[in-house]
C-alpha cells in the first residue's frame, strides 16, 4: 500500500476566488489543497472584461499567495473585442475567456445567448489565432413553458448544451475548448465522441474538466442539502460513476478542475435564494485521492491532476508564467476536515465538513 505519492506541479483549471475578504479568506488555502497552478474564473461582479482589471486582480491574488501560479481570464460578453483579446493574448495577461449562459449560476446576468454564439465568432477566431481556451459553462438556461419534450430543467439542461460544443469545435476546428465541471454521462460520451481517433495529445481540441465533488455527489447529495448545492447541479448515479470513470481512465481529455465555489455559511444555510456553488479548494487532492483509491488507480492520479491539464494549457515546466516549481506529495495520513472556515461573519463550511480524510498534502522543493 502506498504511502506517499508524488505529484509534481499540480494544477487545478478552475477555481473561483472571489475578491474583497472573501478572496483574502480563501486564497492561501489553494496551496494548503494541494495546488500549484489555479486557472481563476472572471464571474466577479461586474466581471472582469478589461485588461486593467483583469492584471490588477492577478496582483491581488499574488500578494496573498506568492508561491501559487494564478492563470487569468475574461468573461465572455459583448465588452470583448477581438483587438483586445489580441492585445491581451500578446502580454499573457490572460490564457482564456469563459462562457457564461445568462443565468445559470453565480454571477452569470452578464452572459451570452447559448442559443446562438454568432455575434462572438469575431473574438473565438482572434482566440483561435492567439492559441487561447475557450471555458464553457455547458448548460442551457431552464425553459418550461414550452412544447412537451422541449423542457429544460437542471437535470437536462448539460445535456441539451451538447449540441452548441459539437457546432463551435466544427466552426472553429482549431480552438482549444475545454466543457468545464461535466457533471453527466451524456457530456462524457460527447468528449470522448469527438476525441475518437486522436492518437497525439498535441492534437486535442476539445476537453473536459472534473470537479472533486461530482466524484462523490448525486442528486440525492444535494436535495435538502444546501452546502452540496451546486451548478451544474450533481445528476444520477449512473452520472456519477460516468465521471469517476473518465477521471481515472487515464484518457488525456478528462483533467482536474475544482470549480471550488465559496459562499458565506449564511448565503447557504438561508431558506429561500440558497447560493449555488461547493468549497473543496483547501482539501482538493485529498477528496480527488480518496475516489482513486477506491478505484485502484492511484497511478493515474499524477496524470489526472497536474499532467494531462498542463499539457492541454500548454503549461510545461519551462513556462515563465509558472512562479514556483515546488513538487507536491500525496501522503497518507489522516486529516480532519474543519467544520467551518473564517471567523465572524465570514464563516464557509468545506465539503465534507467534519469528516476524516486518509491523506494530506505536502510541499517539498
Amino acid at each position: 500500500m502506498s504511502t506517499e505519492i508524488e505529484l509534481g506541479v499540480t494544477a487545478d483549471l478552475h477555481v473561483h476566488l472571489r475578491d474583497g475578504p472573501m478572496m483574502e479568506l480563501v486564497t492561501p488555502t489553494v496551496r494548503d489543497g494541494g495546488c500549484s497552478i489555479v486557472y481563476i474564473m472572471p464571474n466577479l461582479s461586474p466581471p472582469i472584461t478589461t485588461l486593467d482589471r483583469v492584471v490588477k486582480y492577478k496582483q491581488d491574488l499574488q500578494k496573498l499567495a506568492p508561491k501559487t501560479t494564478f492563470l487569468m481570464s475574461f468573461y465572455l460578453s459583448k465588452d470583448l473585442t477581438p483587438e483586445l483579446i489580441r492585445e491581451a493574448a500578446k502580454v499573457q495577461a490572460i490564457q482564456g475567456v469563459k462562457c457564461y449562459p445568462a443565468g445559470v449560476t453565480t454571477n452569470s446576468a452578464a452572459g451570452v445567448d447559448p442559443n446562438d454564439f454568432s455575434a462572438f465568432y469575431p473574438v473565438f477566431k482572434a482566440m483561435e489565432e492567439c492559441n487561447l481556451i475557450l471555458n464553457l459553462h455547458g448548460e442551457k438556461p431552464s425553459t418550461h413553458d414550452c412544447a412537451e419534450g422541449d423542457e429544460i430543467h437542471v437535470l437536462n439542461a448539460e445535456s441539451k448544451f451538447l449540441p452548441a460544443l459539437e457546432k463551435l469545435h466544427a466552426d472553429f476546428p482549431n480552438l482549444k475548448i475545454v466543457l468545464e465541471h461535466c457533471t453527466t454521462k451524456d457530456a462524457i460520451d460527447a468528449v470522448e465522441k469527438i476525441n475518437a481517433g486522436i492518437t497525439s495529445a498535441a492534437d486535442i481540441r476539445v476537453a473536459a474538466s472534473i470537479t472533486a465533488h461530482h466524484l462523490f455527489l448525486t442528486i440525492d447529495d444535494w436535495a435538502g442539502h444546501p452546502i452540496n448545492f451546486c451548478k451544474p447541479v450533481a445528476k444520477l448515479p449512473l452520472d456519477k460513476k460516468a465521471l469517476v470513470r473518465a477521471a481515472v481512465s487515464g484518457k488525456p481529455y478528462f483533467f482536474f478542475g475544482s470549480d471550488s465555489a465559496p459562499h458565506p455559511l449564511s448565503a447557504k444555510a438561508r431558506h429561500v435564494g440558497v447560493c449555488a456553488g461547493v468549497y473543496t479548494q483547501s482539501h482538493a487532492l485529498s477528496y480527488v485521492a480518496e475516489v482513486f483509491e477506491q478505484e485502484n488507480k492511484l497511478d493515474q492520479l499524477k496524470p489526472f491532476v497536474s499532467d494531462f491539464g498542463r499539457a492541454f494549457y500548454g503549461l510545461d515546466d519551462a513556462n515563465k508564467l509558472i512562479v514556483n516549481h515546488d513538487k507536491c506529495f500525496l501522503v497518507r495520513k489522516n486529516i480532519k476536515v474543519p467544520e467551518t472556515i473564517g471567523e465572524g461573519e465570514l464563516v464557509v463550511a468545506p465539503f465534507r465538513a467534519g469528516e476524516t480524510l486518509k491523506w494530506s498534502t505536502e510541499w517539498r522543493s
